[in-house]
């Protein structure tokens, strides 16, 4: 009798479970019924990539001149190239550049050895050796120019200073992040009116972007040849620099959602 009472209790509990969780279930199945036939929004976008220009006139210019010497001992080397640098820095701050516009790119101590072969006598010729005979400094300066009118002039007056090597005359635009930024916002108009078109086409409505992409940082400079050579031979007159135009391009790509 006892077992029957534990046994009809145990069921009662079982049953009391199984229609808490038939009625659970019921509720999700009501619900779930009630969205039949009703249309979730579907999020589709359409994505375009826009290109913009923009031209700018360069307005400074950079060029690097340097200086190699050899001597004996190092103190010497280090004297004539800092006399000859010093000079030609004299030159350039006299010729309107500033001091913040001038650095060193690069400065080198080194050993400089020659090859020498021993004497030979009828019994042979004794292997050579490298002896060393003394010491190159070289020294390398960047120079920017920001008034691009004075430019052949410095290249005439370094000329005149004992420095013969001087390369890299590039012309480039000192706040190139404005330019970029018409240009990207050319790109971005673009990029619009072509979404536009899409969207016209396909008979559906641009909501907003959900995305953007800037791929662009680039531009295209002008730049003189290098000019190198003994500059103290070709003493004439103040050289013609013509400075070109620069182009900045922009490249963006955009989503948007559309309905």
């Amino acid at each position: 009798m006892k077992n029957q009472e534990q046994v009809w209790k145990v069921g009662r509990w079982v049953g009391i479970f199984l229609a808490v969780f038939l009625a659970v279930l019921s509720i999700k199945q009501l619900i779930s019924l009630s969205y039949v036939g009703r249309e979730y929004p579907a999020m589709t976008s359409i994505s375009v990539n826009g290109k913009g220009e923009a031209i700018s006139i360069p307005d400074i210019a950079t060029f690097s001149f340097s200086v190699d010497e050899f001597a004996k001992t190092v103190k010497q080397a280090q004297t004539q190239a800092t006399d000859k640098i010093n000079k030609a820095l004299v030159a350039v701050k006299a010729g309107g550049v500033a001091e913040k516009d001038i650095k060193t790119l690069s400065y080198s101590i080194n050993p400089h050895y020659e090859y020498s072969q021993g004497v030979c006598t009828q019994f042979g010729c004794p292997n050579g050796k490298s002896v060393l005979t003394g010491y190159d400094v070289s020294q390398t300066v960047q120079v920017k120019v920001r008034d691009l009118t004075k430019a052949g002039e410095l290249f005439d007056t370094l000329g005149t200073t004992g420095i013969q090597n001087v390369n890299g005359l590039a012309f480039s635009i000192d706040d190139i992040d404005s330019v970029k930024s018409i240009a990207r916002a050319a790109a971005i108009a673009d990029a619009k009116v072509k979404a536009e078109k899409i969207a016209k086409d396909l008979g559906v409505t641009l909501v907003k972007i959900t995305s953007f992409y800037d791929s662009s940082d680039s531009y295209y400079p002008y730049a003189e040849s290098a000019m190198g050579g003994d500059m103290m031979s070709v003493k004439s007159a103040v050289p013609s620099i013509p400075t070109g135009e620069q182009k900045v391009t922009a490249n963006v790509s955009v989503t948007y959602e559309i309905r």
